[in-house]
């Protein structure tokens, strides 16, 4: 299998980084200041395929916080909201599709 680094990255606008959190498994995203946030709004947003490996390359060598990082498209407003950019990272933003079982 290639890694996420080798293989080419392709980015055709804003982008960001997401992952899941080890602890227990929420959606993340990658922050500028090199942490990890549970708001889009905190996302480290890169336009060039360039700054798309870097902040992937920081994001997976972050394995004991985050599990799973890629790249992901987001959309930026003009009043500079970021929503998700494809109908994966509007799913993944919302939280989980089913009702888990409540314990007895």
């Amino acid at each position: 299998m290639t890694s996420p680094l080798q293989q080419k990255i392709k980015i055709t606008g804003p982008s960001m980084v997401t992952a899941n959190r080890t602890s227990d498994g929420v959606v993340i995203y990658r922050t500028a200041a090199k942490g990890w946030s549970t708001a889009l709004s905190d996302a480290a947003i890169v336009r060039t395929a360039e700054e798309a490996r870097a902040l992937l390359a920081e994001s997976i060598a972050d394995d004991v916080g985050a599990i799973g990082a890629y790249i992901a498209p987001v959309e930026v407003k003009d009043t500079g909201r970021i929503e998700p950019g494809n109908l994966r990272e509007q799913i993944r933003s919302e939280g989980l599709t089913i009702d888990l079982p409540v314990p007895a």
